[in-house]
């Protein structure tokens, strides 16, 4: 029998991708509301209630109400807004971090979606946090070049106009004031006991994603070297989603929208024994997103992972 799915915030940029995944998958029914009723609360009630699983594409306190809205035991919610993600009963939405996340999500009833920066930080630092080779209390800055997708609808609109803003042809740094709403969920997750020094950047590309953690190998704990964070990522990532790999450079250079298009993510460990840089390359869009809601999906319904995906 197919599931029932509901897409609150279709309309938006991730519930559009999400919709891209879906509409021609042959075990799923998609409950579509009309342009009139997806912004009737009553409508949203009832297909919110109706669905086995319901993808949440809003903004923080309309994800919150959609979730009061279901008043039932059986509906799956996945959410990719920040609201929950650091909250006791959701299950985190990265299954490739450990065992124990993979395993909860087939019977999860609340599942949170990484964000899309904090994807790439976290597959980077949970793992030597978690294996000891960072201690918790290490200080961390993090860059992350981003393309203009991830500011949604406005911000896309404003890109692709033809009387856009000059300031626009260059890389813009951004949440100055180091109150990125990413940062919360990247401490929560990996364990630190401070949130990092973060310079998220966005730049003149529709998608793609590059985020990096400089250390110093004197950051490094009990003599562990660059070759001990390799180990780590080689052994832990080896699906098709999310993957090690040797070299990150294209001719010494590292593209933001190398993965542009796919949902995966490709890890690498660059610099050199005093000076290390851990590098996380996907799309904003995809494993930043939309494509890791549908891999949530595809776990919640005993798909295969990447069924809907771009690898």
């Amino acid at each position: 029998m197919k599931k029932k799915i509901f897409i609150d915030g279709r309309a938006g940029t991730t519930g559009l991708r999400i919709y891209e995944r879906l509409e021609c998958r042959d075990d799923i029914e998609l409950i579509i509301l009309s342009d009139d009723e997806r912004k009737d609360t009553a409508a949203r009630k009832r297909a919110l209630n109706e669905a086995d699983v319901a993808f949440l594409c809003l903004p923080d306190d309309a994800a919150r109400e959609s979730v009061s809205l279901i008043e039932n035991d059986r509906t799956v919610v996945i959410d990719t807004s920040t609201a929950h993600r650091t909250l006791e009963g959701w299950t985190y939405g990265f299954p490739e971090l450990s065992e124990d996340i993979k395993s909860k999500l087939p019977s999860a009833k609340r599942i949170a979606v990484p964000g899309c920066h904090a994807s790439g930080f976290i597959a980077l630092v949970y793992p030597l946090v978690k294996a000891g080779i960072i201690s918790a209390d290490t200080l961390l800055t993090c860059h992350s070049i981003t393309g203009y997708s991830g500011g949604g609808k406005k911000m896309i609109a404003e890109y692709e106009s033809e009387e856009r803003d000059c300031l626009l042809d260059a890389p813009r740094q951004y949440a100055l004031g180091q109150g990125h709403k990413h940062l919360k969920e990247m401490k929560a997750v990996t364990g630190l006991a401070s949130q990092p020094v973060f310079c998220p950047i966005v730049s003149d590309f529709y998608s793609g994603m590059t985020v990096t953690v400089p250390i110093f190998s004197s950051q490094l704990t009990c003599g562990h070297t660059v070759e001990d964070i390799k180990k780590v990522y080689a052994e832990i990532y080896t699906g098709d989603i999310v993957r090690y790999a040797e070299t990150a450079d294209e001719t010494g250079f590292v593209s933001g929208a190398k993965l542009s298009g796919k949902d995966s993510m490709q890890i690498s460990v660059c610099g050199n024994e005093e000076r290390i840089l851990l590098i996380a390359m996907y799309d904003n869009l995809g494993k930043g997103a939309s494509g890791a809601a549908v891999e949530c999906l595809n776990y919640t319904l005993g798909a295969p992972i990447d069924k809907g995906l771009e690898i």
